[in-house]
């Protein structure tokens, strides 16, 4: 007989898989230039198994899936497990957070080669094509120019290897020592560097705790903006639990034709799966609207 665990985790792979040919044409299928992805460790709690995770994604619709830092204590085996797991969900690994690899410090990127060469292996694996990296710490001589000449370095391999770098700012309420804040400098950084291969995240629970003024931001800088977070403000939780108007969001990303992903990072006051559908069908809503 089944355990209740053991139930669940198959009803839930496979319902997964019957979803699997709507979801592989559901971009075009939902008509909107955007794509859907999910921060996977916020399911950590209601779904602690890997394999649950992948299914609830699939199952819900969304085409990609992201890691904070699962990958950094993976060993082959592990690899070899989860990659065709993903593909059996027809999921793609968009980006990929935990590199370790920070460019705030004026005395430059500490271990950068070692660190870049471990990311960029793990996302070869994956076939995730975008690191994501936060500032790190404000240092006494931080500047934006710092920013600018470490990553710089950053890229030189980023570029090497094929790979996409997006910097995420951290509001000061959540990190008060970090050193990128807001999406303003971060834009400034990314021109200033001058690489295609440079971009954005755009977290819009971040922006919204630390400055506001979310559309206009959107508007001015699409074309630097290569990924972007969702959760409402106070709280964290799925976009209607709070201050924001996600519907004005959505409908601005599909009028400015952003063709990247939406990433959910919420922790979700109701049942996961059920708010990841309703983020998901209010998004394509507002989008055509």
């Amino acid at each position: 007989m089944l355990s209740r665990r053991q139930f669940t985790h198959t009803a839930l792979t496979a319902a997964a898989a019957t979803l699997l040919p709507i979801h592989a044409r559901s971009q075009a299928a939902y008509g909107i230039p955007f794509r859907f992805s999910l921060m996977l460790g916020t399911l950590s709690k209601s779904a602690p198994a890997f394999e649950d995770r992948l299914a609830i994604a699939a199952k819900a619709g969304y085409q990609g899936i992201e890691f904070v830092g699962e990958w950094t204590k993976w060993t082959d085996a592990d690899y070899a497990r989860v990659v065709p797991q993903i593909k059996a969900a027809n999921l793609t690994v968009d980006s990929m957070a935990g590199t370790g690899i920070t460019f705030s410090d004026p005395k430059g990127v500490e271990d950068l080669e070692p660190r870049m060469a471990h990311a960029i292996a793990a996302a070869d694996k994956l076939g995730c094509p975008q690191l994501l990296l936060t500032s790190g710490k404000r240092f006494e001589g931080s500047t934006t120019q710092v920013c600018v000449d470490n990553l710089k370095r950053i890229l030189a391999l980023a570029e090497r290897a094929h790979k996409n770098v997006v910097i995420e700012p951290i509001d000061t309420l959540e990190n008060p020592t970090i050193y990128l804040t807001g999406v303003t400098e971060a834009f400034d950084i990314c021109r200033q560097v001058g690489s295609p291969s440079l971009k954005v995240l755009y977290d819009v629970y971040h922006e919204q705790r630390q400055a506001g003024n979310l559309l206009e931001k959107f508007q001015n800088n699409i074309d630097l903006v290569g990924l972007v977070h969702i959760a409402d403000v106070p709280g964290r939780h799925e976009p209607g639990t709070g201050e924001i108007r996600y519907d004005q969001i959505f409908r601005l990303l599909a009028h400015l034709n952003y063709k990247g992903f939406v990433a959910m990072e919420y922790h979700a006051l109701g049942d996961p799966f059920q708010t990841l559908v309703k983020v998901r069908e209010d998004a394509i809503a507002a989008a055509k609207s």
